[in-house]
């Protein structure tokens, strides 16, 4: 295996590592140190749950087949306890949309399937970290509102009908990308690209957290009147009004 890339300063976030693979969990922790990461290992998901209440990471990378619990019921406790919810890459098998699906849908933000590059694994949680953290600009973007949905992207909270919406990183970066251009089609490789930062990707994250997005905004899910299906084109955010609230 090739030498791990060179440390980069000023990241300094602690990752939560969950591989019960000793030979994986040494190439994931060892290129996450030498990417300034600051890594604490787990080998099971009982573990993991431990470790993540007594650490509080900033991100979790989680395989999916764990002994005792698996990587999905992992991924649903982590989103299920209190707090602001831990962004989760997780680890999955080469060529299993199933998997990759399963695991988008228990909450994970991203998915790498092995066998992968370890340089990408740590692209994927930088890109992850970077959007979950953005550094707040000087002057506060506007709280967004539309019937009964209200954003905050200072705060990265949403609520509906005066109640929280308990959204994954992405599914909040997707509903304030809609929310920020009403009216307006995007493709799934579009919002890939935007959304995600991708340049290439499954497009099939996009169909899952939409769906999933839906399931939490809209009145009833099957029939979405807030983001449409544009048939051969993509989607569309369908809004009555937005309107900016400068906080």
């Amino acid at each position: 295996m090739s030498t791990a890339p060179a440390a980069r300063p000023g990241q300094d976030r602690r990752v939560l590592v969950v591989e019960d693979d000793p030979t994986v969990a040494e190439v994931v922790t060892d290129y996450l140190t030498r990417a300034g990461y600051r890594t604490v290992h787990a080998a099971d998901g009982h573990s993991a749950l431990e470790l993540a209440r007594r650490t509080d990471p900033h991100l979790v990378v989680l395989d999916l087949m764990l002994p005792g619990l698996d990587g999905l019921e992992v991924c649903r406790r982590l989103r299920a306890a209190d707090g602001p919810p831990v962004p989760v890459v997780m680890l999955t098998a080469r060529g299993d949309e199933a998997e990759r699906i399963l695991g988008l849908e228990s909450g994970a933000d991203d998915y790498v399937t092995k066998p992968f590059s370890p340089r990408e694994l740590v692209l994927r949680v930088t890109s992850v970290l970077r959007r979950a953290e953005a550094a707040a600009p000087t002057a506060p973007p506007a709280v967004l509102r539309t019937g009964a949905l209200t954003v905050d992207p200072t705060a990265r909270r949403a609520e509906r009908a005066g109640r929280d919406l308990a959204l994954t990183v992405r599914e909040f970066d997707l509903l304030l990308f809609f929310l920020r251009h009403p009216g307006q089609v995007f493709s799934r490789q579009d919002l890939l690209r935007q959304v995600w930062g991708w340049e290439f990707g499954e497009t099939s994250t996009v169909t899952v957290h939409v769906r999933r997005l839906r399931e939490k905004v809209e009145d009833d899910p099957a029939a979405p009147r807030l983001i449409s299906t544009v048939w051969s084109a993509g989607y569309r955010f369908d809004p009555v009004a937005v309107e900016a609230v400068q906080p």
